[in-house]
């Protein structure tokens, strides 16, 4: 687990992450692009912007990665990928855990937006103690209009996997 930014604090967290990848912006980018072929992926140019950011972190595993921030006691997941070719495997649940655990460190609360058409991703928050708190209509553009985002939040630090129901 590494500070996406480049020149503050280091998050004491390592402890945390079993495989910690050093990851450039170019391949944060690929990854992020087959991860959302269908949405907007973010560019490689957007990631290494994200590196100013003094609040923003990156969590890596050899086949994905978490970014998010945490400002005042909050959390939030700006974006989790993990290549297609690795889905299904573990990588998203270990990504969950070790942001989160990382988080807990600043923050009491986390946050994250998802579209409510991404039942597998909501499975994956909700497995992680999210609720549901609030709806922005018509969020992300998608090919044929907009679709709606769930708001989620979770207490930090989280402390069990919610069993699927």
């Amino acid at each position: 687990s590494t500070i996406l930014h480049k020149n503050t604090r280091r998050c004491s967290s390592k402890r945390y992450s079993t495989k910690t990848v050093a990851m450039k912006p170019e391949k944060l980018a690929n990854i992020h692009a087959a991860a959302f072929p269908k949405g907007r992926s973010w560019s490689t140019a957007e990631f290494r912007k994200m590196q100013d950011n003094p609040y923003t972190y990156l969590t890596t595993e050899e086949h994905g990665f978490a970014i998010w921030r945490s400002i005042a006691n909050e959390a939030e997941l700006l974006t989790i990928a993990v290549h297609p070719s690795q889905q299904n495997r573990g990588f998203g649940n270990s990504l969950m855990q070790n942001w989160m655990a990382q988080a807990a460190e600043t923050a009491n609360t986390a946050f994250l937006e998802v579209a409510t058409n991404n039942a597998s991703a909501c499975k994956l928050y909700e497995k992680f103690g999210f609720l549901t708190i609030s709806l922005r209509k018509n969020y992300y553009a998608i090919e044929k209009g907009f679709i709606h985002a769930k708001l989620m939040r979770a207490r930090l630090p989280f402390t069990h996997i919610q069993r699927a129901q």
